[in-house]
């Protein structure tokens, strides 16, 4: 590939890095939307399994991936792993979508400020990844800053915890998963959607949908599977251009921009919550800096 043509796909990858995050920070006003219709946390999951589905199904159809999710079908190993994958993004999710209409979107900022740390002691905890010195520093200023916002809140931030763990957790599991980001995806929001359909059906029998309440929820709701699906795609795509260095950076986007919105909305930020942010901070700062560094390390290709 000539020098130019990598240039342009680097920049186009860096763009697709970007924009996942800036998406996935301002998620949360779309579910505030939603929520402000009068719909649960468990509705608005559940139509957003339901209508990511049919996304990732063209991506997969783009992609030519047909074959291989017939494979993985037949694989009674994978599709295990995959359950469990699914069981684990639906907590994520679904505990995302609770805090941000609970007022508690710095918790779920710090609970993604933290992931990259966990996801850091996972790797050395199963695979025996190493850590560096400046890792063991990162996590360690990351332990300090949970302790204190504890003491800040009264109680252990169980939000951010759940959050930073099952997300953690569930990138564990999808390393073991033999399939590409897009047959994965596209057959997790297929399990999800089973019971996902089931409980819209049962709201429907009830007479507590919010599908059919009116135009504008049902626009929201069904909007809810492509905000899942595209920011999920880019990721896939960029992660595969780009250095582990730069989106060890970018992924700090999307906190930073709950962050600012939890405050702008006018959510409790005491000295003590300012000083475990401050702690984080500096574990984000030195997990950047030992990604970056490593990656100036690494041999560039010819």
């Amino acid at each position: 590939m000539a020098k130019d043509d990598s240039a342009q796909m680097n920049s186009s990858a860096i763009a697709a890095g970007v924009a996942c995050y800036v998406i996935w920070g301002f998620v949360p006003l779309v579910f505030q939307a939603i929520g402000r219709q009068g719909v649960s946390a468990w509705e608005i999951l559940a139509h957003r399994t339901i209508w990511a589905t049919p996304v990732a199904l063209v991506f997969v159809l783009l992609a030519r991936q047909w074959p291989q999710v017939v494979a993985v079908m037949r694989d009674v190993k994978v599709l295990r792993l995959l359950c469990l994958s699914a069981a684990l993004i639906a907590c994520n999710w679904c505990v995302y979508i609770w805090a941000v209409n609970s007022g508690r979107l710095l918790e779920t900022s710090l609970g993604y400020y933290i992931t990259p740390l966990i996801n850091m002691a996972t790797g050395a905890l199963f695979f025996r990844e190493r850590i560096t010195g400046l890792g063991k520093i990162a996590v360690g200023l990351a332990t300090v800053g949970v302790v204190i916002q504890t003491a800040a809140l009264g109680h252990v931030p169980l939000v951010s915890l759940v959050l930073g763990i099952s997300f953690g957790a569930y990138g564990l599991v999808r390393k073991q998963v033999a399939a590409e980001a897009q047959t994965g995806l596209f057959i997790e929001c297929l399990i999800l959607s089973v019971p996902g359909l089931a409980y819209m059906f049962w709201l429907e029998s009830q007479g507590a949908s919010h599908l059919t309440a009116s135009p504008v929820t049902a626009t929201w709701l069904v909007a809810a599977g492509p905000i899942t699906a595209v920011p999920l795609l880019l990721f896939a795509w960029a992660a595969r251009r780009i250095p582990l260095s730069l989106m060890g950076f970018l992924q700090f986007i999307a906190p930073t921009i709950a962050f600012v919105i939890g405050l702008s909305q006018g959510e409790a930020f005491t000295p003590m919550r300012a000083l475990s942010f401050a702690f984080i901070w500096a574990g984000a700062g030195a997990f950047v800096y030992g990604a970056w560094t490593k990656g100036r390390t690494l041999p560039r290709p010819a």
